[in-house]
């Protein structure tokens, strides 16, 4: 039986390895082998491991890492933690294959630790571009660390192919947060109405601010710009917490914030992947700077204000509409979004770029087939 290890650090990746794992799980002739860090660990952020232990999963390691520091040493830190219990964790459990997805810290470190200790690595989302943060620079360098690449389309898995690895390695299986679209039943209207206590014939945004960590000195500036603008439309506004990059306790104190100064806002540490999605299918408009936005959203059709340059780089659809940090273009985008009869009318012809949603059945075919001996997994060199 072949074992296969998952990390996951945070919700929204949890929700993205969800049915990767439960395919994993269900197959005989594989071995789940669970390890959870980050945020899920954190009270802070929701203490989202409750939410895995209540899907089922046997969690085999959790690993603490998280500092009250959310400073650019506290994250460095953070990290020399991680390598120090991914090692022990990959010690004990022995596994044959590493899956791990995105481009967060917790994921470097449990790479460094697998490419120590010459444990292959199967790397889901690599390829991508988010100029605006060290995300960019981890995804690249966890890309040459990893044997296996799993991209979310072709034009990703040309790129990483540019980058050196060989054509063999690399496999176009789509994103898989289309998954949890096509699996998962969303709430009806009334039922999430009820469930978050709101009132979705209300105009609403939806707002997710992650910080841009390449730019973190102007963080002040764009969370004033950011939250002055959606004040100034008047309407209900609905906030996702950012995940614990370097400033992410900054927006979580500035969106605490405006809630007590602006009754029509609520704010959700974890909506969990379910009612998050059953979201995006009934607000009117999206604004911030989720990956969420240019992954998920078009398959809803939803216009979508991307602030900023943290996805730059990253292939898009027709529903994006790319603003600067400055209210006045926040506010110029959120009103193409809502009032543009011309752009509004374009959305009807928006296509996901991002594959057809069997993500996980074409992971778990490769993840049999493929060969682990460790003289198939060395990296060739590369050509200048």
């Amino acid at each position: 039986m072949k074992k296969i290890a998952v990390v996951t650090g945070t919700r929204a990746e949890y929700g993205l390895l969800y049915w990767t794992m439960k395919e994993i799980e269900n197959d005989p002739e594989l071995e789940l082998q669970l390890l959870v860090t980050g945020m899920h660990l954190s009270p802070e952020f929701g203490l989202t491991v409750q939410e895995i232990e209540k899907d089922g999963f046997k969690i085999d390691e959790k690993i603490e890492i998280l500092l009250s520091s959310d400073t650019g040493q506290g994250v460095a830190k953070a990290i020399g933690l991680g390598v120090i219990g991914f090692a022990q964790a990959f010690a004990r459990l022995n596994p044959d294959i590493l899956v791990i997805l995105g481009d967060r810290f917790e994921i470097f470190a449990a790479a460094t630790a697998a490419m120590v200790m010459n444990i292959p690595i199967a790397h889901i989302g690599g390829g991508e571009s988010t100029e605006g943060a060290i995300d960019e620079q981890i995804r690249h360098a966890i890309t040459r660390m990893a044997h296996i690449h799993f991209t979310s389309c072709d034009y990703y898995a040309k790129r990483i192919k540019k980058m050196g690895e060989e054509e063999w390695r690399i496999f176009n299986v789509g994103a898989p947060g289309l998954e949890n679209i096509k699996r998962l039943k969303l709430l009806e209207r009334e039922e999430l109405e009820k469930l978050l206590n709101i009132d979705l014939s209300k105009t609403t945004l939806l707002v997710t601010y992650h910080p841009v960590t390449l730019e973190i000195q102007t963080l002040k500036e764009q969370m004033n710009n950011l939250l002055s603008a959606l004040m100034q439309t008047g309407h209900q506004i609905i906030f996702t917490y950012p995940n614990s990059d370097s400033g992410g306790r900054y927006i979580i104190e500035r969106i605490n914030e405006f809630i007590k100064n602006y009754n029509k806002a609520k704010a959700f540490i974890n909506l969990g992947q379910q009612r998050y999605l059953s979201l995006i299918k009934y607000v009117d408009a999206m604004v911030g700077n989720s990956s969420s936005g240019i992954i998920e959203a078009p398959s809803f059709k939803l216009p979508v204000v991307n602030i900023g340059d943290r996805q730059k780089g990253r292939l898009r659809a027709l529903n994006i509409i790319d603003v600067g940090y400055s209210k006045e273009e926040i506010l110029e985008g959120i009103n193409k979004a809502l009032y543009n009869e011309e752009f509004r009318a374009k959305l009807k012809d928006t296509k996901n770029p991002y594959g057809d949603g069997d993500t996980s059945k074409k992971i778990i075919k490769i993840l049999k087939e493929i060969n682990t001996k460790q003289e198939n997994f060395l990296k060739k060199k590369l050509t200048y």
